[in-house]
């Protein structure tokens, strides 16, 4: 599992747009900047759509007034799904929908799960990190079933 202090894997995302997908790399995303990433099992899912993803809108504003610049969100989810969540979710020009499709990203921070009990097969990991310049500087996994560190009060609550 990827540490406080390590930089973050080159992995292609695919992000929805209104024009369509578009690939960006782990670089297009983070470098240079200051990023508020959690990742999520899966979009529409109740915990993540009620509770996970909510907390990031509600608190966006709080987050930048702390230093970052880019609200992210991961899901081993296709794209298609990422931009559907976003418009359900009010948050398309507020949070960068990161579509982890094959869970490349996932394996590659060591974050990835096997959900296949759930019928989800595998997936990411809840979490959140904030990620400076590609580094990442926190980083807040739950335990199994737990929605706690993850979440946009306790990534703000680091931000001093």
């Amino acid at each position: 599992m990827i540490k406080e202090g390590e930089k973050l894997p080159d992995v292609q995302f695919n992000v929805p747009t209104s024009e369509g997908m578009k690939p960006m790399r782990t670089a297009d995303v983070f470098a240079g900047k200051t990023v508020a990433l959690f990742a999520v099992p899966g979009a529409f899912t109740p915990t993540c759509s009620a509770r996970h993803l909510p907390s990031f809108r509600e608190l966006g504003a709080d987050l930048k007034a702390k230093g970052v610049d880019t609200i992210a969100c991961t899901a081993v989810n296709d794209h298609f799904v990422m931009g559907a969540w976003a418009k359900d979710q009010s948050v398309v020009d507020d949070i960068v929908m990161l579509s982890d499709g094959s869970g490349e990203f996932a394996r590659a921070v060591g974050l990835d799960a096997d959900f296949s009990k759930f019928g989800m097969g595998p997936r990411s990991k809840r979490y959140s990190m904030l990620v400076k310049d590609g580094v990442v500087q926190k980083l807040n996994v739950e335990e199994a079933g737990e929605y706690k560190v993850s979440s946009a009060e306790h990534l703000l609550s680091q931000l001093g």
